[in-house]
């Protein structure tokens, strides 16, 4: 399943051309696996209360065209591995169907001190919905 997030390009996330600022590619998929996330009906403030979060280890990020002002854009999340401590994504950038960003991306399931731990059973069950 993909899961879609959908936002417009504003003047904050340009440069001195006009074009997106590299980095903030970035900012658009965490919005996106964060989106997942929250469809998922996963609390990730409750899980910081719980004692854990999910932080970034790893992006493998490739990029293949531009974004400009005012572009209508959209990142598809596919979650494509979920096991122990661990969750990966594929998580692309589209302008309509023309492919500007890509990524694979991991994540970890974390204690606040920095030590992984394995997902909760009720996590994996709500994540399983947007596996491919």
């Amino acid at each position: 399943m993909i899961h879609n997030f959908d936002f417009r390009i504003f003047y904050e996330d340009t440069d001195l051309a006009g074009i997106v600022y590299y980095a903030n590619y970035f900012k658009f998929i965490e919005r996106g696996r964060s989106s997942l996330i929250r469809d998922a009906g996963i609390d990730q403030l409750l899980l910081k209360d719980l004692g854990c979060i999910f932080v970034v280890k790893k992006i493998n990020a490739e990029y293949h065209a531009s974004a400009k002002l005012d572009d209508k854009l959209k990142v598809e999340t596919k979650l494509v591995n979920l096991s122990g401590a661990k969750i990966e994504f594929n998580q692309c950038v589209y302008n309509e169907n023309l492919l500007l960003f890509s990524s694979h991306v991991t994540i970890a399931h974390v204690t606040l001190s920095g030590r992984p731990v394995r997902l909760p059973n009720d996590i994996i069950q709500k994540l399983k919905q947007f596996a491919a």
